[in-house]
């Protein structure tokens, strides 16, 4: 189902006025991306994209072309490791926040993950400031 623009323009808002959305939503790309659900995390990565620097700054800081750029993170798009992890590095370093990977219990839903508080600390994906 696509967006609207008004919830577009919602997220966008909210990214602009809300670190800890906005630091929330690149974490929760990532943290999709590692656990397999690459559709939803090149969704996230692109409203968070759209939302902060813009495409035309990402491609200028990995050399990957914008519209490769947009391609890639788009419904269709099948970009390489390589080019997630550059992506990922340079949002990172734009947003000024680390993630590490930490392991947590095998065989864990990603529902029971993002439902509990206590493994929510400890997800796959963990902002270090």
């Amino acid at each position: 189902m696509a967006l609207t623009r008004d919830f577009r323009e919602t997220v966008q808002a909210r990214v602009k006025r809300d670190a800890a959305f906005r630091k929330r939503l690149l974490s929760e790309a990532i943290e999709s991306l590692l656990s397999g659900e690459v559709t939803v995390g090149k969704e996230l990565l692109r409203d968070y994209v759209n939302a902060t620097v813009g495409f035309p700054y990402v491609a200028a800081h990995t050399r990957i072309h914008v519209k490769t750029l947009h391609q890639m993170l788009g419904p269709n798009g099948n970009p390489t490791a390589r080019n997630l992890f550059e992506i990922v590095a340079y949002l990172q370093k734009a947003e000024g926040v680390r993630f590490e990977v930490r392991s947590t219990r095998a065989g864990l839903r990603l529902k029971e993950r993002l439902s509990s508080p206590t493994t929510k600390r400890n997800a796959s994906a963990v902002l270090s400031h």
